[in-house]
């Protein structure tokens, strides 16, 4: 049977993208003086097949999963704060909990793999893999069946917000230790100019903010996992399931069934970025599905960004996950349209238009 992530990933209307960059020109304002935010309507207006694009129907699903390679000493914070931030989601705590709320979005956190049980709840997808991956130093961090049941779960998920009716969807993460399952992973699937050291001191940051001793562990466990699985270079699913998370591979599997169904995605910071970085290796014909939503403070997700060729929509010095960077956005998104769908043209407004 075909792998389900071989499958085709829907083509954007290239003639509905040409009627919504015309109509763009006919508004009330100079051509391009709206910057990106026209170039978002007129991506979204091709995604969607409609000249009236819209951002209504929102998922926001967290994924969570934990790391072996936490006991390489890479974070500041215990792994029991996965399992703690899992029930603070549900609970509506954390940020991206708020920010779900204030702007009426459909939001779950997905339990792929946490280390510890997490007692159900209405807003918890409950379903991990296993209890944390393997630690990517001394081995593979997960199973190809674990992979598979991953990449399965992240689709599964897509799925669900497709039948749901959702416009866009954004993914989030949380997991001690996946910025440095995410630097190793961008280091593995990224070919920089400079030499290994350089590569792994600019793709690894301090994430949850670790001293300069934490920092340097965190580069010598990316060093080691490179070295030890040197044979995954360049291949997104071996790097994947020899350096990746289970959240991770979930995000990445959502990723690519978001282009087959033909959902748009806003990708959040650092590590949902490598997972779209991972998704795109292994179907470059996603790229028109993803929006970028932030550069974030994390010093590896520049490097990341240059390589996607992607343009951020915000920079707010923003390193917390859980998909918060993108729920900033998401009301640019909602903005675009509404400019994209409201405004006046040359002709309704009777305004001369210097183009004609």
């Amino acid at each position: 049977m075909t792998a389900w992530w071989t499958h085709a990933i829907q083509q954007p209307n290239a003639e509905q993208r040409e009627q919504a960059s015309a109509h763009q020109n006919q508004l009330t304002k100079p051509p391009g003086s709206l910057g990106q935010l026209e170039d978002i309507a007129i991506q979204l207006a091709a995604n969607q097949n409609t000249l009236n694009p819209k951002v209504d129907n929102v998922a926001i699903r967290v994924f969570a999963g934990d790391h072996g390679v936490v006991a390489e000493g890479v974070s500041a914070f215990p792994q029991a704060v996965t399992v703690e931030m899992i029930k603070n989601f549900c609970a509506g705590g954390a940020a991206i909990s708020v920010l779900a709320k204030e702007q009426g979005a459909d939001f779950k956190v997905v339990n792929v793999g946490a280390a510890s049980p997490v007692q159900d709840h209405p807003k918890l997808i409950n379903q991990p893999v296993a209890a944390g991956t393997k630690n990517f130093c001394q081995q593979a961090a997960m199973s190809q069946a674990q992979f598979e049941a991953a990449f399965e779960l992240g689709k599964s998920i897509a799925d669900q917000a497709h039948q749901e009716g959702m416009d866009l969807f954004i993914g989030g993460e949380m997991g001690i230790g996946n910025t440095t399952a995410a630097s190793a992973i961008a280091a593995s699937l990224i070919d920089l100019e400079s030499g290994m050291e350089q590569q792994i001191q600019d793709l690894v940051g301090r994430g949850t903010g670790v001293d300069d001793e934490g920092l340097k562990l965190k580069q010598q466990a990316v060093l080691n996992a490179l070295t030890l699985h040197k044979h995954a270079k360049g291949d997104a699913i071996e790097t994947l399931k020899t350096m990746g998370g289970f959240e991770i591979v979930a995000l990445a599997g959502a990723y690519l069934r978001c282009g087959q169904l033909g959902v748009t995605v806003l990708v959040d910071g650092f590590i949902c970025s490598v997972a779209a970085l991972a998704a795109l290796s292994i179907n470059e014909a996603l790229r028109p599905w993803l929006i970028f939503a932030h550069q974030s403070q994390e010093s590896g997700h520049c490097k990341v960004l240059q390589a996607l060729d992607a343009k951020p929509l915000l920079s707010l010095g923003m390193r917390l996950g859980e998909a918060s960077g993108a729920a900033m956005a998401l009301p640019v998104l909602k903005l675009a349209c509404s400019l994209h769908n409201s405004m006046a043209t040359f002709a309704s407004a009777g305004v001369s238009n210097s183009g004609e």
